[in-house]
């Protein structure tokens, strides 16, 4: 089958099932790892680099052009490169664990070795799905300066761009003694409850307008449509929330109480806070 007529199904559908092997022996070790370190954060970063270590392999076969071969391999070591070494130091390099991880060690119990396991293996699975839009990108023939394209490439510079800075923002404010026990609403913050994790998500969607009309195109709405369903009901947002109202008690739901949790927007009349609630 030639570009002209679409994506070849074959080859790109193989090496998303070996992306997905190989990170399933990687996830069982690293859950080895992790019962002797108990941090389960490393499941993360290695969540990063599996997306990472995709695109490079998929680049292999590649149909694309080198420019845009190129280009998607930069997009993505950018993105998920940020992240992982964002996740790395501010949860596993010294860290104690996360306490979304230690509230899931609690809840499961005496089989919490099992879940944790069934959750590595869960990841694994999701670099797998989630590099199946790197792979439209990749397999997408057309000429690389489409006026979509472009677009896309705009609203990934912002997501990544507005991620980053989110997370710089509450890092700082962590960082601050004073601030222990205290709601961020610094820059970001002060719009959205969750301003990281609307920009990952507004990052997922640019791939849905950068291959716009091309071969497998709607491969691409899995980002938007899985990292907003895991980030907004599930993984995300819930556990999050579970945490800082433990944690952060009344503050956090005056917070919650003015501020939008994921789309950010001008904040609510209620209950007068500051950014030292």
């Amino acid at each position: 089958m030639g570009p002209e007529e679409g994506i070849d199904v074959s080859d790109p559908l193989q090496l998303v099932v070996i992306t997905y092997v190989v990170m399933a022996v990687v996830m069982g070790f690293l859950w080895v790892v992790q019962r002797k370190t108990k941090n389960a954060a490393i499941v993360d970063v290695a969540w990063c680099a599996g997306l990472i270590a995709a695109v490079l392999s998929y680049m292999t076969q590649a149909p694309a052009g080198v420019e845009r071969i190129l280009l998607t391999a930069m997009l993505v070591l950018l993105y998920a490169g940020r992240l992982g070494l964002h996740i790395y130091f501010q949860r596993v390099d010294g860290q104690s664990e996360d306490a979304r991880y230690r509230r899931l060690r609690q809840k499961w119990g005496d089989a919490e070795s099992v879940n944790m396991f069934v959750y590595f293996q869960w990841k694994a699975l999701s670099v797998a799905v989630f590099s199946l839009p790197f792979l439209v990108v990749l397999w997408n023939t057309r000429i690389p300066s489409s006026v979509v394209e472009m677009v896309g490439l705009l609203i990934w510079s912002v997501a990544v761009a507005g991620e980053a800075k989110a997370d710089r923002q509450l890092a700082h404010f962590r960082a601050d003694p004073k601030n222990e026990g205290r709601v961020c609403r610094e820059g970001l913050w002060h719009y959205s409850r969750h301003p990281n994790y609307f920009f990952d998500w507004l990052h997922w969607c640019s791939y849905v307008v950068m291959t716009m009309g091309a071969p497998g195109w709607l491969f691409t709405w899995i980002g938007p449509i899985g990292m907003g369903l895991l980030l907004y009901k599930v993984t995300g947002i819930p556990r999050a929330e579970e945490q800082a109202l433990v944690s952060r008690g009344e503050a956090y739901k005056a917070y919650q109480a003015t501020t939008n949790a994921f789309f950010p927007w001008h904040p609510r009349q209620g209950p007068e806070t500051s950014i030292h609630s």
